[in-house]
Protein backbone atom coordinates (compact mmCIF):
# COMPACT_ATOMS: atom_id res chain seq x y z
CA UNK A 1 0.00 0.00 0.00
CA UNK A 2 2.91 2.61 1.04
CA UNK A 3 4.45 2.14 -2.56
CA UNK A 4 0.92 3.02 -4.79
CA UNK A 5 0.35 6.18 -2.19
CA UNK A 6 4.00 7.24 -2.79
CA UNK A 7 3.45 6.70 -6.70
CA UNK A 8 0.20 8.56 -6.40
CA UNK A 9 2.03 11.31 -4.33
CA UNK A 10 5.03 11.45 -7.02
CA UNK A 11 3.10 10.82 -10.54
CA UNK A 12 -0.73 11.26 -10.56
CA UNK A 13 0.01 15.15 -11.14
CA UNK A 14 2.35 14.51 -13.89
CA UNK A 15 0.47 11.50 -15.31
CA UNK A 16 -2.90 13.80 -15.52
CA UNK A 17 -0.81 16.61 -17.30
CA UNK A 18 0.38 14.16 -19.93
CA UNK A 19 -2.72 12.11 -20.75
CA UNK A 20 -1.15 8.95 -19.06
CA UNK A 21 -2.78 5.74 -17.12
CA UNK A 22 -0.96 4.03 -14.29
CA UNK A 23 -2.58 1.35 -13.11
CA UNK A 24 -1.77 -0.53 -10.09
CA UNK A 25 -3.54 -3.04 -8.78
CA UNK A 26 -4.54 -5.15 -11.91
CA UNK A 27 -4.59 -8.62 -10.54
CA UNK A 28 -6.51 -10.63 -8.04
CA UNK A 29 -5.99 -7.91 -5.46
CA UNK A 30 -7.69 -5.83 -6.89
CA UNK A 31 -9.73 -6.55 -9.88
CA UNK A 32 -12.33 -8.54 -8.81
CA UNK A 33 -13.59 -6.27 -5.77
CA UNK A 34 -13.03 -3.30 -7.93
CA UNK A 35 -15.34 -4.15 -10.55
CA UNK A 36 -17.74 -6.19 -8.75
CA UNK A 37 -18.25 -2.47 -7.01
CA UNK A 38 -18.49 -1.09 -10.32
CA UNK A 39 -21.47 -3.11 -11.17
CA UNK A 40 -23.33 -2.87 -8.38
CA UNK A 41 -23.12 1.09 -8.86
CA UNK A 42 -23.52 0.58 -12.51
CA UNK A 43 -26.71 -1.62 -11.89
CA UNK A 44 -28.25 0.20 -9.13
CA UNK A 45 -27.48 3.90 -10.79
CA UNK A 46 -29.85 2.15 -13.62
CA UNK A 47 -32.53 1.25 -11.59
CA UNK A 48 -32.65 4.76 -9.52
CA UNK A 49 -31.90 3.11 -6.65
CA UNK A 50 -29.97 5.30 -4.46
CA UNK A 51 -26.01 5.34 -3.73
CA UNK A 52 -24.59 2.15 -2.08
CA UNK A 53 -24.59 2.29 1.47
CA UNK A 54 -23.48 -1.48 2.72
CA UNK A 55 -21.56 -3.45 0.91
CA UNK A 56 -19.89 -6.79 1.78
CA UNK A 57 -17.13 -9.12 -0.45
CA UNK A 58 -17.22 -12.94 0.86
CA UNK A 59 -13.66 -14.54 -1.14
CA UNK A 60 -13.59 -18.19 -1.60
CA UNK A 61 -10.63 -19.64 -3.49
CA UNK A 62 -8.44 -22.67 -3.74
CA UNK A 63 -5.03 -21.07 -4.10
CA UNK A 64 -1.51 -21.80 -3.41
CA UNK A 65 1.45 -18.98 -1.95
CA UNK A 66 4.47 -17.73 -3.28
CA UNK A 67 7.97 -16.80 -1.37
CA UNK A 68 7.61 -13.14 -3.26
CA UNK A 69 4.13 -12.32 -1.61
CA UNK A 70 5.75 -13.75 1.86
CA UNK A 71 8.39 -11.69 1.30
CA UNK A 72 6.18 -8.11 0.43
CA UNK A 73 4.75 -8.57 3.88
CA UNK A 74 8.04 -9.24 5.47
CA UNK A 75 8.99 -5.84 3.80
CA UNK A 76 6.02 -4.32 5.17
CA UNK A 77 6.20 -5.21 8.40
CA UNK A 78 9.71 -4.78 9.00
CA UNK A 79 8.49 -0.75 7.69
CA UNK A 80 5.50 -0.91 9.97
CA UNK A 81 7.90 -1.49 12.88
CA UNK A 82 10.36 1.38 12.30
CA UNK A 83 7.75 4.05 10.81
CA UNK A 84 4.95 5.52 12.88
CA UNK A 85 4.03 7.12 10.02
CA UNK A 86 3.25 4.14 7.75
CA UNK A 87 1.28 2.30 10.75
CA UNK A 88 -1.05 5.72 10.66
CA UNK A 89 -1.28 5.04 6.80
CA UNK A 90 -1.68 1.40 6.88
CA UNK A 91 -4.74 1.79 9.16
CA UNK A 92 -6.62 4.93 7.56
CA UNK A 93 -9.57 3.40 5.55
CA UNK A 94 -8.84 6.08 3.37
CA UNK A 95 -5.10 5.72 2.71
CA UNK A 96 -5.37 6.25 -1.23
CA UNK A 97 -7.96 8.63 -1.40
CA UNK A 98 -6.62 11.58 -3.91
CA UNK A 99 -8.10 14.09 -1.35
CA UNK A 100 -8.10 12.87 2.32
CA UNK A 101 -9.63 16.19 3.28
CA UNK A 102 -12.86 15.18 1.59
CA UNK A 103 -13.60 12.09 2.36
CA UNK A 104 -16.62 11.37 4.14
CA UNK A 105 -16.93 10.25 8.01
CA UNK A 106 -18.81 7.39 7.40
CA UNK A 107 -17.20 4.71 9.70
CA UNK A 108 -16.17 1.62 7.46
CA UNK A 109 -15.96 -2.10 8.72
CA UNK A 110 -12.98 -3.35 10.43
CA UNK A 111 -10.63 -5.09 8.20
CA UNK A 112 -9.98 -7.84 10.93
CA UNK A 113 -13.45 -8.42 12.10
CA UNK A 114 -14.96 -11.06 14.41
CA UNK A 115 -16.18 -14.52 12.93
CA UNK A 116 -19.51 -13.72 12.33
CA UNK A 117 -22.19 -15.61 10.16
CA UNK A 118 -22.95 -14.23 6.75
CA UNK A 119 -26.88 -14.39 5.23
CA UNK A 120 -26.77 -17.71 3.67
CA UNK A 121 -25.50 -19.67 6.77
CA UNK A 122 -21.50 -19.67 5.53
CA UNK A 123 -19.30 -18.56 8.19
CA UNK A 124 -17.15 -16.03 7.12
CA UNK A 125 -13.46 -14.98 8.93
CA UNK A 126 -10.97 -12.19 8.74
CA UNK A 127 -9.50 -11.98 4.50
CA UNK A 128 -5.73 -11.00 4.72
CA UNK A 129 -5.82 -8.67 1.36
CA UNK A 130 -9.08 -7.10 2.90
CA UNK A 131 -6.51 -3.67 3.81
CA UNK A 132 -5.58 -3.27 0.66
CA UNK A 133 -8.77 -4.13 -1.69
CA UNK A 134 -10.78 -1.87 0.38
CA UNK A 135 -8.84 1.19 0.11
CA UNK A 136 -8.97 0.51 -3.81
CA UNK A 137 -12.16 0.45 -4.14
CA UNK A 138 -13.11 3.84 -1.95
CA UNK A 139 -10.26 5.27 -4.19
CA UNK A 140 -12.05 4.24 -7.12
CA UNK A 141 -14.89 6.30 -5.44
CA UNK A 142 -13.43 9.16 -4.90
CA UNK A 143 -12.02 9.87 -8.42
CA UNK A 144 -15.65 9.13 -9.85
CA UNK A 145 -16.65 12.04 -7.54
CA UNK A 146 -18.17 9.48 -5.02
CA UNK A 147 -20.53 8.07 -7.41
CA UNK A 148 -20.89 5.04 -5.77
CA UNK A 149 -21.81 7.22 -2.82
CA UNK A 150 -20.45 9.52 0.45
CA UNK A 151 -22.29 6.53 2.45
CA UNK A 152 -20.04 3.72 1.20
CA UNK A 153 -19.53 1.09 3.61
CA UNK A 154 -17.06 -0.86 1.90
CA UNK A 155 -15.78 -4.38 3.49
CA UNK A 156 -14.42 -7.84 2.68
CA UNK A 157 -14.26 -11.37 4.53
CA UNK A 158 -13.69 -14.83 3.57
CA UNK A 159 -16.23 -16.89 3.25
CA UNK A 160 -15.21 -20.11 5.08
CA UNK A 161 -17.76 -22.54 5.49
CA UNK A 162 -21.42 -23.94 7.19
CA UNK A 163 -22.78 -25.28 9.90
CA UNK A 164 -20.78 -26.11 13.66
CA UNK A 165 -17.72 -26.82 11.52
CA UNK A 166 -17.79 -23.69 9.63
CA UNK A 167 -17.75 -21.67 12.81
CA UNK A 168 -14.93 -23.57 14.56
CA UNK A 169 -12.81 -23.62 11.30
CA UNK A 170 -13.17 -19.66 10.93
CA UNK A 171 -12.48 -19.19 14.47
CA UNK A 172 -9.12 -21.57 13.93
CA UNK A 173 -8.24 -19.31 10.97
CA UNK A 174 -8.57 -16.03 12.31
CA UNK A 175 -6.45 -17.36 15.58
CA UNK A 176 -3.93 -18.77 13.29
CA UNK A 177 -4.04 -15.76 10.96
CA UNK A 178 -3.25 -13.72 14.09
CA UNK A 179 -0.69 -15.93 14.88
CA UNK A 180 0.81 -15.96 11.68
CA UNK A 181 1.09 -12.39 11.48
CA UNK A 182 2.12 -11.93 14.71
CA UNK A 183 5.01 -14.41 14.52
CA UNK A 184 6.27 -12.83 11.45
CA UNK A 185 6.93 -9.43 13.01
CA UNK A 186 8.90 -10.57 15.48
CA UNK A 187 12.20 -11.56 14.26
CA UNK A 188 13.16 -14.66 16.42
CA UNK A 189 9.92 -16.77 15.47
CA UNK A 190 10.16 -15.51 11.88
CA UNK A 191 13.52 -17.25 11.46
CA UNK A 192 11.97 -19.90 12.74
CA UNK A 193 9.02 -19.76 10.22
CA UNK A 194 11.39 -19.54 7.13
CA UNK A 195 12.59 -22.54 7.00
CA UNK A 196 9.30 -23.88 6.19
CA UNK A 197 8.03 -21.10 4.26
CA UNK A 198 8.40 -20.77 0.27
CA UNK A 199 11.50 -18.81 -0.53
CA UNK A 200 11.69 -15.93 -2.69
CA UNK A 201 11.41 -17.15 -6.47
CA UNK A 202 9.56 -20.22 -5.22
CA UNK A 203 5.92 -20.66 -5.63
CA UNK A 204 2.53 -23.21 -5.94
CA UNK A 205 3.98 -25.81 -8.61
CA UNK A 206 1.95 -25.87 -12.37
CA UNK A 207 -0.79 -28.52 -11.84
CA UNK A 208 -1.71 -26.33 -8.05
CA UNK A 209 -2.05 -23.09 -10.23
CA UNK A 210 -4.28 -24.84 -12.91
CA UNK A 211 -6.80 -26.67 -10.56
CA UNK A 212 -6.94 -23.42 -8.57
CA UNK A 213 -10.08 -20.69 -8.60
CA UNK A 214 -11.52 -17.71 -6.97
CA UNK A 215 -14.86 -16.72 -6.13
CA UNK A 216 -15.65 -13.26 -5.39
CA UNK A 217 -19.89 -12.79 -4.00
CA UNK A 218 -20.39 -9.38 -2.93
CA UNK A 219 -23.56 -8.19 -1.59
CA UNK A 220 -24.72 -4.61 -1.29
CA UNK A 221 -27.81 -2.04 -0.10
CA UNK A 222 -28.58 0.65 -1.39
CA UNK A 223 -29.42 3.85 0.22
CA UNK A 224 -33.24 3.63 -0.51
CA UNK A 225 -33.22 -0.25 0.85
CA UNK A 226 -32.50 -2.23 -2.63
CA UNK A 227 -30.01 -5.30 -2.52
CA UNK A 228 -28.42 -6.29 -5.21
CA UNK A 229 -25.56 -9.43 -6.06
CA UNK A 230 -22.43 -9.02 -7.75
CA UNK A 231 -20.31 -11.75 -8.48
CA UNK A 232 -16.62 -12.10 -10.04
CA UNK A 233 -15.05 -15.46 -10.38
CA UNK A 234 -12.60 -17.43 -12.68
CA UNK A 235 -10.53 -20.51 -13.26
CA UNK A 236 -6.92 -20.82 -11.84
CA UNK A 237 -4.77 -20.12 -8.91
CA UNK A 238 -6.15 -16.43 -8.26
CA UNK A 239 -2.84 -15.11 -7.56
CA UNK A 240 -0.79 -16.51 -10.14
CA UNK A 241 -2.68 -18.24 -13.39
CA UNK A 242 -6.01 -15.96 -12.92
CA UNK A 243 -4.16 -13.05 -11.95
CA UNK A 244 -2.12 -13.61 -15.34
CA UNK A 245 -5.26 -13.44 -17.59
CA UNK A 246 -6.20 -9.97 -14.87
CA UNK A 247 -3.11 -8.52 -15.92
CA UNK A 248 -2.94 -9.69 -19.42
CA UNK A 249 -5.77 -7.87 -20.14
CA UNK A 250 -5.44 -4.83 -18.52
CA UNK A 251 -2.20 -4.60 -20.67
CA UNK A 252 -3.64 -5.48 -24.02
CA UNK A 253 -7.40 -2.95 -23.34
CA UNK A 254 -4.71 0.06 -22.48
CA UNK A 255 -2.77 -0.65 -25.64
CA UNK A 256 -5.61 -1.42 -28.05
CA UNK A 257 -9.01 0.00 -26.81
CA UNK A 258 -7.87 3.33 -25.77
CA UNK A 259 -10.72 4.85 -27.86
CA UNK A 260 -12.98 2.95 -25.67
CA UNK A 261 -11.73 3.44 -22.16
CA UNK A 262 -12.83 5.80 -19.49
CA UNK A 263 -11.61 9.69 -20.28
CA UNK A 264 -9.94 9.54 -16.39
CA UNK A 265 -6.21 10.07 -16.64
CA UNK A 266 -3.63 9.88 -13.67
CA UNK A 267 -2.68 7.08 -10.89
CA UNK A 268 -6.22 5.23 -11.36
CA UNK A 269 -7.61 1.50 -10.43
CA UNK A 270 -9.15 -0.77 -12.54
CA UNK A 271 -12.46 0.90 -12.45
CA UNK A 272 -11.58 4.15 -13.24
CA UNK A 273 -9.11 3.50 -15.77
CA UNK A 274 -10.95 0.51 -17.81
CA UNK A 275 -14.62 0.23 -16.27
CA UNK A 276 -16.50 -1.96 -18.59
CA UNK A 277 -13.85 -2.35 -21.24
CA UNK A 278 -11.59 -4.92 -19.03
CA UNK A 279 -14.96 -6.42 -17.78
CA UNK A 280 -16.04 -7.39 -20.87
CA UNK A 281 -12.64 -8.84 -22.00
CA UNK A 282 -12.35 -10.60 -18.87
CA UNK A 283 -15.68 -12.51 -20.14
CA UNK A 284 -14.30 -13.34 -23.16
CA UNK A 285 -11.53 -15.15 -21.33
CA UNK A 286 -13.55 -17.01 -19.37
CA UNK A 287 -14.14 -15.06 -16.28
CA UNK A 288 -17.61 -13.99 -14.80
CA UNK A 289 -18.44 -10.73 -13.80
CA UNK A 290 -22.51 -10.51 -13.35
CA UNK A 291 -24.82 -8.63 -11.31
CA UNK A 292 -28.61 -9.62 -9.67
CA UNK A 293 -31.05 -7.34 -8.08
CA UNK A 294 -32.00 -9.68 -5.03
CA UNK A 295 -35.28 -6.74 -4.04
Amino acid sequence: MSFIREAIDRYDALARTNGARIVHSCGYDSVPSDLAVLLLHQAAEADGAGGLAEVQLVATAKAGISGGTLESMRGQLDAMRSSTALRLLVADPYALSPDRTREPTTPQPPDAGPVRRSDDGTWTAPFIMAPFNTRIVRRSNALQGWAYGRSLQYGEVMGVAPGPAGALLARAMTLGLRAFTGAMAFPPTRRVLDRFLPAPGTGPRASMQHEGWFHSQVTARTEDGHRYQAIAAGPGDPGYAATAVMAGETALALALDGDRLPAAKGSLTPATALGNVLIQRLRAAGHTYQVTKLA
